[in-house]
This record gives C-alpha cells, sequence and structure tokens, in this order.
C-alpha cells in the first residue's frame, strides 16, 4: 500500500462529522447540498424543494419521470445512459473510475496520488441521460456518485489506484457509507479493459481476506460518465462547505475533512 494512504476505513467513517443526506434538518456542520449562500440554503430546505423531490419520486414509481428529457423517451435514455464511457483520456493516459461513497472526499484522495494526471466528478450506471444532482438524489435513477481517474501508467500503477480505493470507504455496506445512504453511495469499481477488470477481482480477493464481512463492491464495465455540476469539482480543494481548502498536493496525506 502506497505511504499516503491515511487512515483505515473504521477510523474514516467514525470520523464522519455528519451525514451528507439523512439530516432531518439542516446543521451548523454540514448540509446535503454545497452552498455558502444563506439564500440558497432556505431554498433547498423550503417546503417547496422538498415537496419537489417527493413529486419526483413518485413521478418516478409511475414512470413518468424522466422519460422525456430532451425529447426522448425513457427507453432511449436509459439506452445512452447504459451505453460506454466513449470519452477519450489525454495521450498516454488511461481512464479508471470507482464509485466509493460521497465523491467529494474520494476524488481528493486520488488527485493525491502521483502519476494521476485528472480527476473528474460525476454520475454513471444509471438509467437517465444527463441527469443533475437533484435527479440522482431522488434515488430513481440508480445513478452512482463517481470519480472518473485520469493516471499515466508509467508513473502509477492501476493496482495503486485499487489501494487507494479500499482505503477510503468501508466496501461491506450496502448502499452506504456512514450516514450517507442510498444507491449513489455504492461501492463500485468500473474498468475500462480486461487488465483492469482481472486486477480488480485479485484485488478484491486480496481484500475480503482482511475482512469479517463480506465485500459487496460492484465490478463491471465502466459505463457513460455524466460530468458532474462543476461546484462540485474539486469540491475539497477549492474549501469545500466553509471555505478551508484541503491540499490536492501529490503523496500529501493530511486527513481529509469529507465535506470542507
Amino acid at each position: 500500500m502506497p505511504p499516503f494512504l491515511t487512515s483505515p476505513p473504521t477510523t474514516f467513517l467514525s470520523s464522519l462529522p455528519c451525514p451528507r443526506l439523512g439530516l432531518s434538518k439542516p446543521t451548523s456542520s454540514c448540509f446535503p447540498f454545497p452552498s455558502k449562500s444563506d439564500k440558497t440554503l432556505k431554498t433547498l430546505t423550503s417546503p417547496l424543494y422538498g415537496s419537489r423531490f417527493a413529486a419526483m419520486s413518485w413521478l418516478g414509481k409511475l414512470g413518468l419521470s424522466f422519460g422525456t428529457r430532451g425529447g426522448i423517451s425513457a427507453e432511449a435514455s436509459a439506452t445512452l445512459a447504459q451505453g460506454p464511457d466513449d470519452d477519450v483520456p489525454a495521450p498516454g493516459n488511461l481512464f479508471a473510475q470507482f464509485g466509493a461513497g460521497c465523491f467529494w472526499g474520494v476524488e481528493l484522495a486520488f488527485q493525491r496520488v502521483p502519476g494521476v494526471t485528472k480527476t473528474e466528478v460525476g454520475y454513471s450506471q444509471g438509467n437517465l441521460h444527463e441527469p443533475s444532482y437533484e435527479d440522482v438524489c431522488t434515488g430513481m435513477t440508480n445513478h452512482n456518485e463517481v470519480v472518473r481517474v485520469q493516471y499515466n501508467p508509467s508513473e502509477c500503477k492501476y493496482e495503486d489506484l485499487l489501494d487507494v480505493f479500499w482505503a477510503r470507504h468501508d466496501p461491506t455496506t450496502p448502499n452506504r457509507q456512514g450516514n450517507d445512504v442510498g444507491t449513489q453511495y455504492r461501492s463500485g469499481i468500473y474498468y475500462y479493459t480486461e487488465e483492469q477488470e482481472r486486477a480488480a477481482r485479485e484485488s478484491l480477493e486480496k481484500q475480503q481476506k482482511t475482512l469479517n464481512r463480506r465485500i459487496v463492491t460492484e465490478i463491471i464495465p465502466a459505463k457513460k460518465f455524466y460530468r458532474a455540476e462543476e461546484y462540485h469539482q474539486q469540491y475539497l480543494e477549492k474549501g469545500g462547505r466553509f471555505g478551508f481548502k484541503q491540499s490536492a498536493s501529490k503523496g500529501c496525506n493530511d486527513p481529509i475533512r469529507c465535506y470542507g
């Protein structure tokens, strides 16, 4: 395991300041949606906003919610979303994609890995074309919050990325990391090549021998990647919820504050 990895998952989970979702009311320490604006907070916590989520959820159960976005049917939308990630990495680089809970802290962990040249957070593995954060949070689209990593294989092995992935989260909790609950927080390794698939499965077998509970991580092909809204990108490096920037320097092993 690379020396820059920090505390094990149990320590990390026990140090979570509070859930990003599932709060009955906003607190002074965190909130499920990132914002520095009181006006925005009031909007997000208003009865109207909550009603919008409820309406979207019920429409989804009826199969009526997301089917006509962009003038395409629900079936066409799902087909596009379930297609392969056809983006192309920079010359000399490869893609890797992981889901390990809230993508803010996961992205920062990968930003710090030597040989990683770019990270992006987004949504994948769902059934809605061009989802928004609000869509994903309804729990009706089946998307996962993921980090897509570009890395130079001459400087960073795929196995190094797998080490970061396992160390960053608890892979034994289905659809949950700490107090963050939902299908968008499931554990997943999404591979681009047969070599990545083989390495991921071998790594899972090795990791399972160190744990008392069964690993629930899904290992499946990478699907279309939808880049998340810009305010999510490098969120913790830019200051997070409270404006305190966290280092993304290569090799940095400072503790990661998950929400800022």
